[in-house]
């Protein structure tokens, strides 16, 4: 067949233009790959932060992974951290954080609630979590008619929804990973089903446990409620769903002041409860006294001589919470650690998690790590390990520098004298 000219340079036209559809289809995953940004799910409110064209409240709904507890350090929740990776995305946002987490609560309870605590608040966006409560007695069916409830709720006052699957947990009889993934599954179907976007918290979770089984294992407080760790881990999701940008919120220290509760108290001229374990009891009134020499202190001892982990972690579970203190002192000496890792990470964070108030609102929880009283030359790998379960936890601790041969009560008045003055 002959092909006059103007043909021929149409084919060539056409030629390069597939030779060009073939090296951008096979450059796009390459160029995603460099960048780290995606479209956001939530495009409304993306535009709303990334120009700063209008205040943005957020309201997270959920359970008492959502809510303020003593698996968070009793200050402050995934809400907060969620408000912290969007402003670092977008520092010009004008973003408000409403947190709407209870405690035992189900998807029947979040509805009976969503007007005062979701919609009063005439949200821009709306997480919603729930799952680790319905599982235990509300019906999937009842659970995936419930979720597409607040969703048309949500939407009926022109918000935008996000649904989250429950976080991964700890295999119980209560809570089997099994039954959890059917309602994860109800969650995915919904959205699905709605055109609401989901952020799987719990796949998420799962490839993290698959990958790094005891990084994943030190992000829970106890069976089913991550710590800050883990509430972290959930922000920079949502953070990455809602701004289409990643975000990275390990070096997110404790909130501060570090003792509020105790600061306040002090600076009113009220007595301060103290219980502190030995033999920092010895050590609080001198170190308070030198910065407030007019406070007045009832410092009760805790014994931890000769006493095993397990021994402390029972004795917080018998005494703390129905003490209510105004302040609580942790310092488990590394005689009382456990060999085996698990049990370590068990009563560590219970000690811990018993020590805290349930919810927010109650009094200061500080942590003396085991180097401050008992130096050695190195760490020991239990050093390690508990500082990490601390960390974790959200509570402010002290620890001895490196190359600090200072004493215990020097290290403590030097650290009470940053944080009261």
């Amino acid at each position: 067949m002959k092909i006059n000219q103007p043909d021929a340079r149409r084919i060539r036209q056409r030629g390069w233009l597939c030779l060009a559809i073939v090296i951008t289809a096979c450059l796009l995953p390459a160029l995603a790959a460099a960048d780290d940004s995606q479209q956001p799910v939530t495009p409304r409110t993306a535009e709303l932060l990334r120009t700063g064209g209008g205040p943005v409240r957020i309201v997270c709904f959920g359970d008492s992974v959502t809510g303020v507890y003593y698996h968070t350090g009793s200050r402050r929740a995934y809400t907060d951290m969620l408000g912290i990776g969007i402003e670092r995305v977008f520092p010009q946002a004008d973003v408000t954080m409403v947190n709407a987490g209870i405690s035992g609560h189900t998807t029947h309870d979040a509805l009976a609630r969503i007007d005062r605590d979701v919609l009063a608040h005439e949200p821009t966006l709306v997480t919603v979590m729930f799952g680790l409560n319905d599982m235990t007695r509300v019906s999937l069916e009842e659970y995936r008619t419930n979720l597409k409830t607040i969703i048309d709720k949500v939407r009926g006052v022109g918000a935008e929804v996000v649904l989250c699957t429950p976080n991964a947990v700890i295999d119980t009889t209560d809570r089997p990973t099994t039954r959890l993934m059917e309602y994860c599954d109800v969650v995915r179907a919904v959205g699905r089903e709605t055109g609401v976007p989901v952020c799987d918290c719990y796949q998420a979770g799962d490839e993290w446990r698959e990958r790094d089984a005891l990084g994943w294992r030190l992000s829970m407080s106890d069976e089913i409620h991550p710590n800050m760790d883990g509430h972290q881990h959930i922000a920079e999701l949502l953070t990455e769903a809602i701004t289409g940008r990643q975000v990275s919120l390990a070096d997110v220290g404790p909130p501060v002041p570090a003792l509020p509760h105790s600061l306040q108290l002090l600076k009113e001229g009220e007595p301060l409860k103290v219980l502190a374990m030995t033999p920092l009891d010895e050590m609080v009134v001198p170190a308070v006294t030198q910065i407030f020499p007019d406070a007045r202190l009832e410092v009760t001892a805790w014994d931890t001589d000769s006493k095993s982990l397990t021994e402390l972690m029972q004795s917080a579970q018998q005494t703390v919470r129905s003490m209510q203190p105004d302040l609580v002192v942790l310092c488990i000496p590394r005689a009382a650690l456990p060999a085996d890792e698990e049990e370590l990470i068990h009563a560590y964070s219970w000690t811990m998690n018993y020590s805290l108030a349930f919810g927010p609102g109650g009094w200061d929880c500080l942590v003396i790590e085991a180097d401050v009283v008992d130096p050695l030359p190195q760490p020991a790998e239990s050093d390690v390990l508990t500082s990490q379960l601390v960390g974790a936890q959200d509570l402010p601790r002290i620890v001895r520098e490196p190359g600090d041969e200072s004493t215990a009560m020097e290290i403590l008045s030097r650290w009470l004298a940053r944080q009261l003055q």
